[in-house]
């Protein structure tokens, strides 16, 4: 038997203890079948290493304030006795009668059953320091012999115990994980929707939490992000996403060392799934570039966070405590002539020369609108010439189709110098001091 236990806990990840809980409760429900009486509490006792299992049974210690007795030719009252479920228990009895209970000459007072209660001075015949609430255990004869019905009982019992404590255990699992990249293989699809195998539990990729324009199928692996643990009465629901703003974030984690060790923050992330992110990095070490950093040498680093993320366009911006130099590096790649800024309104007026006014609006106003939902402020962006556009941080971020992996790639590579062999992504080797941002995209051609 102790092999076969060890067999359970490593293939279902459920420990030993548990195990046992699940077989002495199929046990007492199966005794409680053949020979036990209604009303009766009856717990088992396994013993590992001879296999003999002792029952008990166990009396609740009562007295006239909460039990009365039964009237002569009364009938047992229907929760009386109760088969409580599968190796379930009746509820304790409360010492503290509930507001409102026995009023208008209502008895609230449970009905007294000799299997179920004892009697405080009856008790304390048995035990002296008897109190209320106490529960008392009278030894029952072992038997051998069960009916077909108690055997089915056990097995209902046991594979419900098992269920139960393989759901804890799974949740248990990822909420000590907490919100991480996940890894699994593709399940199913049905209406959009995709169930992804992680092992000992199915994560959910709603339609709505994936990359536009990404295309799925079955057996294949992604990671993913999860960032919702909720239990339910069918089991657990694990929701995944891969537009999730902190996916970015992970991805970082796992490929800068400094992101991972919080030398590098990723202060604000504002992103647009398949199509563009911008990040606003902090570095807590003066000797550390964060821009480079989360960049890598050569770019490799963002390369892989990009190619993860099938092409979307990445803006490493350095973050600052100085709101007019933050909103115009976040607006990068546009060069900006000033910024004025209204802290009371969260509200900022950008000044750009004409040919960089459409540089800074983005194209459909994408360029703008992170800038504003990276900063927090509404930017009014006004050109020399008198043009003006005006972005809100709370508008919503448009989810748009990404383009070709492939040609995104091929497009960071030539907007950063010459290409390396087997695909291999370049970009600048480190920031200078007078341009603080990283943009993976061409910045000298039209914006796209």
């Amino acid at each position: 038997m102790k092999s076969a236990l060890e067999q359970l806990e490593q293939e279902r990840g459920i420990s030993k203890d548990k195990i046992i809980d699940a077989i002495e409760a199929a046990l007492a429900a199966a005794y409680k079948k053949d020979y036990g009486k209604r009303g009766q509490i009856i717990r088992a006792k396994l013993d590992m290493d001879t296999g003999k299992t002792d029952f008990i049974q166990v009396k609740v210690v009562v007295d006239d304030t909460l039990v009365r007795m039964p009237v002569e030719g009364e009938e047992e009252e229907e929760n009386e006795g109760r088969q409580y479920g599968r190796g379930r228990e009746p509820e304790p009895l409360p010492l503290i009668p509930a507001p409102g209970e026995g009023e208008e000459g209502v008895d609230a007072r449970v009905r007294f059953n000799p299997e179920h209660h004892i009697m405080l001075a009856d008790a304390k015949l048995i035990k002296k320091d008897a109190v209320l609430g106490e529960e008392l255990i009278f030894p029952l004869d072992a038997k051998d012999d069960y009916g077909r019905i108690a055997a089915q009982t056990a097995k209902q019992v046991i594979i419900q115990k098992i269920r139960e404590a393989e759901k804890l255990s799974v949740l248990d699992e990822f909420a000590q994980r907490g919100e991480e990249i996940v890894t699994g293989i593709v399940q199913r699809i049905e209406r959009g929707n995709i169930f992804i195998d992680l092992g000992r539990a199915t994560g959910l990729l709603a339609y709505e939490d994936q990359i536009p324009g990404e295309r799925y199928r079955a057996a294949e692996r992604i990671r993913s992000y999860l960032y919702s643990i909720e239990e339910s009465p069918r089991g657990i629901n694990l929701r995944l996403s891969r537009a999730h703003p902190n996916f970015v974030r992970a991805l970082f984690s796992l490929e800068a060392p400094e992101v991972a060790n919080g030398v590098v923050e990723l202060k604000e992330i504002a992103r647009e799934a398949g199509s563009r992110t911008k990040i606003a990095v902090h570095s807590n070490d003066s000797h550390v570039d964060p821009v480079g950093s989360c960049v890598g040498q050569r770019g490799v680093r963002v390369a892989t966070v990009i190619s993860e993320l099938g092409g979307e366009k990445i803006d490493v911006i350095e973050w600052s405590p100085e709101v007019e130099k933050f909103i115009a590096d976040a607006l990068s790649p546009a060069k900006v002539r000033s910024v004025v800024t209204n802290a009371e309104e969260r509200r900022a007026v950008v000044e750009v020369m004409p040919d960089q006014l459409s540089l800074a609006i983005g194209r459909g106003g994408q360029n703008v609108r992170l800038a504003a939902k990276l900063t927090g402020f509404r930017i009014d962006i006004k050109s020399t010439a008198g043009e003006e556009y005006l972005a809100e941080p709370d508008a919503p971020l448009a989810k748009e189709t990404a383009e070709t992996p492939e040609e995104e790639v091929k497009e960071f590579v030539e907007s950063v110098g010459e290409g390396v062999p087997n695909e291999e992504v370049d970009t600048p080797e480190e920031a200078t001091a007078d341009d603080k941002s990283v943009v993976a995209e061409n910045t000298n051609t039209e914006e796209k």
